[in-house]
């Protein structure tokens, strides 16, 4: 892998599935990315089993890892930064397989691993097929339709969802460090 760095940053006032592109972003901490529709204490998501209910905000900030985009590319999907809803696209960080409590330094700011994002069926309504690159069985198998959060076989791809830590801009071309949480190490959850 190439070093670690921000290759994109996105946010979006408004609740839709893709995020439009920044030159930076501003992280608060306890609160995410400013600007951004799923920012604050509480959780923002309009579905699945959550929906309507008062929880703390795992979700303030949504990493990808631009390898991804290859992968995707290789299948005959173009993606760009923020198609895939992330506020923060990733080059040279394995995100998948960091431990819960990961810490991510994004050249200053700093934020706090909680969990994976889990696919939706609007991935394949952003382009139709593309959930068979970013989920499949643990066999490796693609997958064609979403699962439920309980599933633990299945590999996601579309990222990890992480609070601030420590607030400040990202932008760019600016380096991550990545610091694991003392063990014994929890592997991510999907959220």
């Amino acid at each position: 892998m190439s070093e670690p760095r921000v290759v994109a940053v996105s946010r979006d006032d408004r609740h839709r599935f893709s995020k439009v592109p920044a030159t930076s972003i501003h992280l608060v901490a306890g609160h995410g990315v400013d600007g951004d529709v799923h920012a604050g204490a509480t959780m923002k998501h309009r579905y699945g089993p959550h929906r309507g209910q008062t929880l703390p905000n795992l979700r303030q900030v949504h990493l990808l890892a631009s390898e991804l985009f290859d992968e995707a590319r290789s299948a005959g999907y173009e993606l760009g930064p923020g198609d895939l809803g992330e506020n923060v696209l990733t080059e040279g960080v394995d995100l998948q397989v960091l431990p819960e409590g990961t810490l991510v330094d994004l050249g200053g700011p700093v934020v706090r691993l909680t969990g994976l994002r889990n696919p939706c069926v609007q991935i394949n309504r952003f382009k139709p097929g593309l959930m068979k690159v970013v989920l499949s069985k643990a066999d490796g198998t693609p997958s064609e339709r979403p699962v439920p959060l309980s599933r633990a076989s299945v590999v996601r791809k579309v990222g990890v969802m992480a609070v601030v830590e420590i607030g400040g801009d990202v932008a760019a071309g600016q380096p991550i460090a990545v610091t694991l949480p003392d063990g014994p190490h929890l592997p991510l959850a999907p959220l």
